[in-house]
């Protein structure tokens, strides 16, 4: 299929999967007597595959990394558990952070919940702050 049908297929761009070739993440396609690109149909699923990889927040290199793996004809089910439990450790590290984001805003709200201006002294710019 050419590079417009692949696209409409994946649910991507053109573009999109021109990047994806320059990156390794689609083998070079096959080329046609005048020059078009030619993929095969399972090209279709090796797009959703890399879709599905940046929807559960792995890098284009993590992914890159598993689709190596896979076309040296090996499973890589042991490197794509410990590329989700690392990213399951920085989600959690960024819900703390996040976490306590939250706490510090609701409590410089809740200290300007009655706001006061006459309070501010000239040298702050806003005590609730």
């Amino acid at each position: 299929m050419r590079i417009g049908e692949l696209a409409a297929a994946a649910g991507t761009t053109p573009k999109a999967l021109r990047f994806y070739e320059q990156l390794g993440l689609l083998p070079p396609a096959d080329r046609t007597p005048s020059g078009y690109r030619d993929y095969p149909s399972v090209a279709v699923a090796r797009i959703d595959f890399v879709h599905r990889g940046q929807a559960a927040g792995l890098t284009l290199a993590q992914i890159r990394q598993i689709l190596d793996i896979r076309d040296d004809g090996a499973a890589p089910c042991e490197h794509v558990r410990d590329l989700l439990d690392e990213r399951l450790a920085e989600i959690e590290q960024q819900i703390a952070r996040l976490t306590a984001l939250h706490d510090t805003i609701a409590e410089l709200r809740h200290d300007a919940a009655q706001p006061d201006p006459d309070t501010c002294s000239p040298e702050q710019v806003c005590r609730y702050l």
